[in-house]
């Protein structure tokens, strides 16, 4: 046990070296002991790996989550020398349409903004705006800083690349009035009570919090929706899926293509559109 410990430990380390996000180190580490915890004393081989796939499809996981956690283990089987265990992600056709319980809706976003403002929760209210007007993660937000506000550019630094992401005056203007109420002169304008950097935890519980009061399914509400909210509504402006994958800090539009899928009403939407029943 000791040396499995060990052996996680310097993973930890190897994927710090390789520049991985808190937030991808976490879901690893996370998955593999999940699949430590399922194997038990038994012995680590290959036909154990493919038991531990298809247990989890039994047990109710998506194929997509069962992916990403089958490439978080084969990761760490590659790094501990054991790439003989590595078994195959699951195949599954390019989805055509988003799941409506996943579908935020822009009445819904600005509902959520506007119940934050009523129960007084400025903080929260202006960070829904800020990740759905810029498109930014929510690893990055440490980035929104008064500086970077006072020059309408945020520099990015994350998964080994810097990118500049172009901030929309009126939020400027917003995040500015808020640093100089919170008496936050320089640094970062999202802070705790404490003068602390929001965790990527408090920013998911804040926002599932809201969802009773805005009349929003939670389903519907975590940081990632509202990056697709931006990208959905910046290319029905724009048209244009290589400016966009550039803003989201895509670097290949396959991904990008993966946040522009709609909702089969929105599909059936367009069909009627194309009035080609008499």
């Amino acid at each position: 046990m000791q040396d499995k410990t060990d052996r996680l430990s310097d993973f930890i380390d190897y994927l710090r070296t390789e520049e991985r996000s808190a937030g991808t180190i976490e879901k690893y580490m996370r998955d593999v002991r999940k699949f430590f915890c399922w194997l038990g004393d038994k012995t680590l081989e290959k036909v154990q790996v493919s038991a531990w796939k298809a247990h989890l499809l039994t047990d109710g996981y998506a194929p997509e989550t069962v992916n990403s956690m089958i490439v978080a283990l084969n990761r760490f089987l590659d790094f501990i020398g054991r790439s003989d265990c590595r078994v195959h992600t699951l195949r599954i056709q390019r989805k055509l349409f988003r799941r409506p319980d996943r579908e935020l809706t822009r009445p819904e976003y600005e509902r959520l903004v506007q119940t934050a403002e009523r129960r007084g929760q400025e903080r929260l209210a202006l960070l829904l705006e800020a990740i759905t007007a810029t498109g930014i993660r929510v690893s990055e937000v440490k980035y929104l800083t008064v500086e970077a506000v006072k020059t309408g550019r945020a520099e990015v630094a994350l998964k080994g690349k810097i990118r500049v992401i172009l901030l929309p005056n009126k939020l400027c203007r917003k995040l500015l009035k808020y640093a100089k109420k919170q008496k936050t002169a320089s640094g970062e304008i999202f802070l705790t009570r404490n003068g602390k950097s929001l965790s990527r935890r408090q920013i998911w519980s804040e926002m599932k919090h809201l969802c009773k009061f805005a009349g929003v399914e939670a389903s519907k509400v975590f940081p990632h929706n509202l990056r697709h909210l931006f990208a959905t509504v910046f290319y029905q402006t724009c048209k244009d899926i290589a400016k966009l994958a550039d803003v989201l800090g895509h670097s290949s539009i396959e991904t990008t293509r993966i946040y522009l899928i709609t909702s089969g009403t929105e599909h059936a939407r367009q069909l009627a559109h194309l009035r080609l029943i008499s």
